[in-house]
C-alpha cells in the first residue's frame, strides 16, 4: 500500500476496469459475496469512469445511496465515499440506486439497477436454486448449515458473473443535476454530566443547567439498522444503555 495515497491499488483497478479484483476487496469489507455486493461495486465504478477515478475521502465526491443494503457496501469499496468520511448520504427510498457528484468537476450521475430477480421468468435452474436458497436462509432463517453452504456458493458464482456484464445491462444511467450537501461541520465536544462520556455538543440537552447526552437524557435520537432510518428512544441512566 502507498501510505501517501492509501486507495492508490484501488484507483489502479478502477482505472484498469477490474472489477472482478474489486468484488474480492468488497467482499473482505461486506463478509460474503452477493449480487448485490457485485451491483454495488460495478455502480461505482461506472460513476466514477464518468467523474473521475481520484478521491481522497476528504468529500470531493459525494455518493448518494437510496437503500441500507448489500449494494451499498459495494458502492463504499468502489468511490471512497463512507459514512465515516461524510461523503456518504442515505435516502431512505428502498431503491438499489446511487447518485455520485463531484465536486472537482460539477457533474453528476445516477444509477438505478434494472429490474432483476433471480427467480424471474425464463431464469436458469441455478438462479431459482439460489433463490429458493435464499428464502430458506435468509428470509426465514433456517438453520441448515448444508443449504447455508450451497447459497455462499451460488451467490459467490453469481456475483463474479454480475461484475462482468456491460453497464447498460445492469443500470439505467442519466447524468442529473449536482445537488451538493453542505460540508459536514465541525463541532466542539461535550462532557455528559451524568455517565461522563463526551458527545458532540449539538447532540445533547441541558438538565438542571448541566449538559447531558441523549442517552442519558432518554431523548429520542435517529437510528439506521436492518430497517431503514427511524427515530428511536433514550434509556435514562448512562453507558450502554443502562437504566438508572
Amino acid at each position: 500500500m502507498d501510505d501517501a495515497d492509501p486507495r492508490a491499488e484501488i484507483k489502479e483497478l478502477l482505472r484498469a476496469g477490474d472489477l472482478t479484483a474489486l468484488l474480492r476487496r468488497a467482499a473482505g469489507l461486506h463478509g460474503h459475496y452477493c449480487p448485490g455486493l457485485a451491483f454495488g461495486v460495478a455502480a461505482g465504478h461506472a460513476a466514477l469512469r464518468r467523474l473521475g477515478f481520484d478521491n481522497t475521502g476528504m468529500e470531493e465526491l459525494v455518493a448518494v445511496v437510496e437503500c441500507n443494503n448489500c449494494f451499498v457496501d459495494g458502492v463504499q469499496m468502489s468511490t471512497g465515499c463512507s459514512l465515516g468520511n461524510n461523503a456518504l448520504v442515505y435516502r431512505d427510498l428502498g431503491k438499489t440506486a446511487v447518485t455520485v457528484m463531484s465536486r472537482k468537476t460539477g457533474g453528476a450521475v445516477r444509477l438505478a439497477l434494472r429490474p432483476w430477480k433471480p427467480d424471474r421468468e425464463g431464469a436458469s435452474e441455478r438462479d431459482r436454486e439460489a433463490a429458493e436458497l435464499f428464502r430458506r436462509v435468509v428470509r426465514e432463517r433456517e438453520d441448515d448449515p448444508a443449504a447455508a453452504a450451497r447459497m455462499s456458493e451460488l451467490w459467490r458464482e453469481l456475483s463474479f458473473e454480475t461484475v462482468v456484464k456491460t453497464e447498460d445491462e445492469l443500470f439505467d444511467i442519466r447524468d442529473v443535476p449536482a445537488d451538493f450537501p453542505a460540508y459536514a461541520p465541525i463541532f466542539d465536544s461535550a462532557a455528559c454530566s451524568v455517565c461522563g462520556e463526551q458527545f458532540m455538543e449539538t447532540r445533547g440537552r441541558l438538565t438542571s443547567g448541566k449538559p447531558t447526552c441523549l442517552a442519558c437524557a432518554g431523548a429520542e435520537f435517529y437510528e439506521v439498522d436492518g430497517r431503514g432510518a427511524r427515530v428511536a428512544a433514550g434509556a435514562k441512566g448512562g453507558k450502554s444503555g443502562d437504566k438508572g
